[in-house]
């Protein structure tokens, strides 16, 4: 009984911490003091990391893509939430993971991109509360079909993902419309419509959860079933306790 109860702990306890691990934010890396990006020293960076797979001038090399119109929004979506450099095979879905370069490296890479052609410039969304509903709307529309109505994620099919908006800040949401990375459509939003969704993210993610811990917003399933795994563990821990014998140790009794 002992044995079992000591499993079931532990499972409860490595299940808790798994939660709340894939709950921690990881780092942003903007920093205002740095200096803006150079063309020349992102330059340097494309031809030693970049070059090989993207063209000396961003037009791709066969079956790469070619980036030379990607624009600044797409490299510093790509750039800062790691996805590139890609470490798949071309039709691999880009992973997100920690940024392969500094603040300053990205910002140098960005200018460089950006000045091989026309693509989107990088955008600056505004947190207005008073855009919350339009936001709203238009993510019931574009956004929650793929990513959920709480931003949580889902598979799109054929393999791929439209990963959680739960850590991306005002301006990764912008870009992301602007570039439409892997199989997400391009959104040409205007400035306000952009700034309405990134307000509406930031809502889902700073939303309250009046029915107590939210583990996520993963969905009812996966929530309920470590609910019932808390709770049988608790009260396997409460049965074991009432039915132990709690007996003195020998020595005790009184003279």
């Amino acid at each position: 009984m002992r044995r079992t109860l000591l499993a079931a702990l532990g499972a409860v306890a490595v299940l808790l911490l798994v939660v709340l691990a894939s709950l921690a934010p990881p780092a942003r890396g903007d920093d205002a003091s740095l200096e803006p990006g150079s063309v020349e020293r992102g330059e340097v960076l494309y031809r030693a990391g970049c070059q090989t797979c993207h063209g000396p001038a961003g037009g791709g090399v066969d079956p790469w893509p070619a980036i030379a119109n990607a624009g600044e929004a797409s490299a510093d979506f790509q750039l800062r939430t790691g996805r590139m450099p890609h470490a798949g095979e071309p039709d691999d879905q880009a992973q997100p993971k920690p940024p392969a370069y500094d603040e300053q490296s990205i910002r140098d890479l960005v200018a460089f991109v950006g000045s091989l052609g026309d693509g989107p410039a990088i955008p600056d969304p505004v947190i207005d509360e008073s855009l919350l509903q339009r936001g709203q709307q238009l993510f019931a529309v574009n956004c929650a079909p793929c990513h959920g109505a709480t931003g949580n994620g889902g598979a799109v099919g054929g393999g791929a993902i439209a990963w959680p908006l739960t850590d991306a800040s005002p301006r990764i949401v912008a870009e992301a419309m602007l570039a439409g990375p892997g199989q997400m459509p391009v959104f040409a939003l205007p400035d306000d419509d952009l700034s309405a969704v990134a307000t509406y993210v930031q809502y889902l993610q700073e939303a309250p959860n009046p029915g107590g811990f939210a583990i996520g917003g993963i969905g009812p399933v996966p929530e309920g079933f470590v609910a019932w795994v808390v709770g049988a563990g608790l009260l396997i821990a409460i049965a074991w306790l009432i039915g132990r014998r709690w007996s003195k140790p020998e020595g005790d009794e009184p003279a």
